[in-house]
């Protein structure tokens, strides 16, 4: 969405399982108002880029720097929602000079905090092998049924259509990527505006370590909003406004206004 002339760009980088459109869709219009606005479809999820390589977070944020290329923005408020946020935290790490800022919402820089859950992330890399022998629509069937149950049942007809656009291994080898995320090496040194969006009722990245992603960051502003891990699909009058004063925020902070400032 093209916003205001000579607005500022925020990209987007939607969570694990589902796409660009399933995350952030009640945030388009509001966001446009104010920047323009750029969302892709990270690899494997929706219309994202398939590959017979192992999915790495970290050609994610590769790809990031590509659609900048390739739209003409120079420089960007990187916005990463679940998984998406170390895509934006590694996008800075690996192309500071596209990066003015960072929106980090209901994230962290590390996702598992004991074996049990190690373990479960890292069996998904053998499941992945399985998704890529099993015929098509099984696949399909078998995604569909995993990424529904992450949206908490929603009934919209389109969300079921973009979730069967999921390449199934990729998406189990994502699960097992953002297992092994850990970014408490390096984080510390980001040296650009940045907000953490924290969902405080959230049951799927804990409160406690969003806030730690925020301590790490020096100068990080916070931007709590009341509900769990959907918040942004299910109570977007909870979750947009909070997401637009955090992007607003960051780009102040970046040197760019944006319209409304």
């Amino acid at each position: 969405m093209a916003g205001p002339p000579g607005a500022p760009t925020v990209i987007l980088l939607h969570g694990w399982t589902v796409t660009a459109d399933l995350n952030w869709f009640p945030s388009y219009g509001p966001l446009a108002e104010r920047f323009r606005v750029l969302a892709m479809d990270l690899r494997g999820h929706g219309r994202g880029l398939r590959s017979w390589r192992p999915f790495r977070l970290e050609d994610c944020a590769d790809d990031v720097a590509a659609l900048a290329r390739v739209t003409g923005t120079d420089r960007a408020v990187v916005v990463g929602y679940s998984m998406g946020g170390p895509v934006a935290q590694l996008t800075w790490r690996r192309h500071p000079r596209l990066v003015d800022g960072l929106v980090l919402c209901a994230t962290s820089a590390r996702f598992v905090r004991d074996p049990g859950e190690r373990l479960l992330f890292a069996s998904m890399l053998g499941l992945s092998v399985a998704a890529r022998l099993t015929p098509g629509v099984v696949s399909r069937q078998v995604a569909g049924s995993f990424t529904r149950r992450r949206l908490n049942g929603t009934s919209l007809g389109w969300a079921v259509a973009e979730l069967d656009r999921n390449d199934p291994a990729a998406v189990l080898q994502a699960g097992a990527a953002i297992g092994s995320y850990d970014a408490r090496a390096w984080i510390g040194a980001v040296d650009v505006p940045t907000a953490v969006v924290v969902t405080t009722e959230d049951r799927v990245v804990d409160p406690r370590h969003q806030l730690s992603l925020s301590r790490s960051i020096v100068g990080a502003s916070v931007h709590p909003v009341p509900g769990d891990h959907t918040v942004c699909v299910a109570r977007p009058r909870l979750s947009v406004p909070a997401l637009v004063e955090a992007c607003g925020l960051v780009a102040r902070r970046a040197g760019q206004p944006t319209a409304a400032s």
